[in-house]
């Protein structure tokens, strides 16, 4: 256990060097770092909401609205379905959960129930027994009604889908922002938790996740006219929708086809540009996107269509030729950060249902500098409490310890900024309560030496002693400690994580001053002093 080979030293040495090293940023301003040559460490620790003030936001997804959508799918389908096997229905709509509909002649109903069962897409799961189960339900009635369910497993099955891409597509435009270490998590079944530290302006983080950004590209009804629409003369399969307000202030309002002729999903691409000198927004389709792009521009030369963003019309522009290049431009009453804002939206994707905001907090920099100046006080409390108490008791020992502890510390800086772990009011707790751990393996090594040299053992066997026989003891209280931390950062909320990730990166870097850096110390200081007796 005394004895320390060149290689050993050297690794030693370098840890500790390099924790000085990722450390040193968090030492000097944001302005000098930039400054400094590349391939030296920039990376500071992030503070968390609770340190250095953000956004907070709590989302809830709307299921409801996305089994709406699923049930106005399904009467489309309907809707061609029947008009392609030429079969007669009224009524077609939405009742009880159920599209609904009546033949307008009883004998067609096993005909129409045979291509309304076509429609289902079988799910499948390995927990299943039969290995799939259909997606919808045809139900026929005597009376020659005909309703067509989704089944409870499928929508079951596409509300899990639903929250996890809405996760993603709220984590994508987060990050499009430019935003540092956000904390975008699922809260419940139908929950999102956001926070954003450091942010400026959440209302643009309100405008930009609030949005659902469903963006559609569909044909302009010119068999009618909005007036005529406004009086709920409608045309089947068609719908009345508003507009951008004109130069007057008046809303413009538009009859645009139900059917869509391309949608957003396809754009591969979206950025903010000028055209004419005002800000416009540029998007690229995929190939199978500019295909159908293409496809229906062609096939509509001459006809106006509308570009749908939220179910609001932004623009109606008529197709003078076909556009084939996969590419377009939307223009409207946009400023440079609503266009750049839009084009966000379109990178990152549609939201597949919107999202409610039910809780909505800022929490201010000067409550975080609070919190970090408290936060300071404590630490500096319990590292001086915690020096003085190793010095008084175990004297050149305790200086040994306290040397190890200063360097923990910067270690467990380095590490987290290394790795760019989020530092948060609890995970400063954590290091707090890390400084009084540190020096709990020194306390079980020392008291064991003193307990062998009080037997009359020499300075170097009391010393190899007392190391070999608290090794097992200091593992076993440690190890079963990270065990915990672990585990609270796997099931704990975002402050118990950070609590539970500085504690496991302070459980780590203390077992190593402790066990090896200390144990170096005082090996080389016995080595070159020769001692007859300890002084602990």
């Amino acid at each position: 256990m005394l004895y320390f080979p060149r290689w050993k030293i050297i690794t030693v040495l370098l840890v500790v060097l390099l924790g000085v090293i990722f450390a040193a940023p968090n030492f000097i301003s944001r302005d000098r770092l930039a400054t400094l040559p590349d391939w030296l460490p920039h990376r500071q620790i992030n503070l968390g909401l609770d340190l250095q003030g953000g956004a907070h936001l709590l989302l809830e997804v709307d299921l409801k609205a996305m089994v709406h959508d699923r049930l106005e799918g399904i009467v489309e389908n309907i809707r061609t379905t029947l008009r392609a096997e030429r079969i007669g229905y009224i009524g077609l709509g939405i009742a009880d959960g159920a599209a609904t509909f009546r033949l307008r002649n009883p004998a067609d109903q096993a005909r129409a129930v045979k291509a309304l069962r076509k429609l289902s897409n079988p799910l499948t799961s390995a927990l299943l027994v039969g290995g799939s189960i259909d997606d919808l339900i045809v139900e026929p009635h005597a009376d020659g009604r005909i309703t067509v369910r989704p089944t409870e497993a499928a929508l079951t099955a596409r509300k899990r889908a639903v929250v996890a891409q809405s996760i993603e597509i709220v984590r994508r435009r987060i990050d499009a922002m430019g935003t540092r270490e956000p904390t975008i998590q699922r809260q419940g079944n139908d929950r999102i938790l956001v926070q954003v530290p450091g942010l400026e302006n959440p209302d643009r983080l309100e405008s930009i996740i609030g949005q659902t950004a469903k963006l559609t590209f569909r044909m302009v009804d010119t068999t009618t006219s909005p007036a005529e629409a406004a009086k709920g003369r409608i045309p089947p399969g068609s719908e009345l929708m508003t507009g951008e307000p004109d130069e007057s202030g008046a809303v413009q309002q538009y009859v645009v086809r139900k059917r869509v002729m391309v949608s957003g999903d396809t754009l591969v691409d979206a950025k903010a540009t000028f055209q004419q000198g005002e800000p416009v927004v540029s998007f690229r389709f995929d190939a199978a996107g500019a295909k159908r792009f293409g496809d229906a521009t062609k096939k509509n030369v001459g006809k106006p269509f509308a570009i749908i963003l939220d179910n609001k019309v932004i623009s109606a522009p008529r197709i003078r030729e076909p556009i084939l290049g996969g590419s377009g431009v939307i223009s409207g009453s946009f400023t440079v950060q609503s266009a750049n804002d839009l084009a966000i939206l379109l990178r990152a994707g549609a939201l597949p249902t919107p999202l409610k905001i039910i809780e909505k907090r800022n929490v201010g920099p000067d409550l975080g500098a609070d919190s970090v100046a408290e936060g300071k006080i404590a630490a500096v409390i319990g590292f001086v409490g915690v020096v003085v108490f190793m010095l008084l008791v175990y004297a050149g020992f305790g200086l040994a310890a306290d040397a190890a502890l200063i360097i923990n510390v910067i270690l467990i800086m380095g590490a987290l900024s290394l790795f760019q772990a989020t530092l948060t009011l609890p995970g400063i707790a954590g290091i707090v309560l890390t400084i009084g751990m540190a020096v709990d393996a020194n306390v079980l090594v020392f008291e064991r030496i003193r307990e062998e040299a009080r037997s009359g053992k020499t300075p170097f066997a009391a010393l190899d002693a007392g190391y070999s026989r608290a090794l097992s003891t200091i593992l076993d209280a440690n190890i079963t400690t990270l065990i915990a931390a672990v585990i609270l950062f796997q099931f704990g909320s975002g402050p118990v994580k950070g609590f539970a990730v500085t504690l496991a990166v302070g459980i780590i870097t203390s077992v190593f001053t402790a066990v090896t850096l200390t144990r170096l110390f005082l090996v080389t200081w016995l080595r070159r002093a020769r001692p007859t007796t300890l002084p602990i």
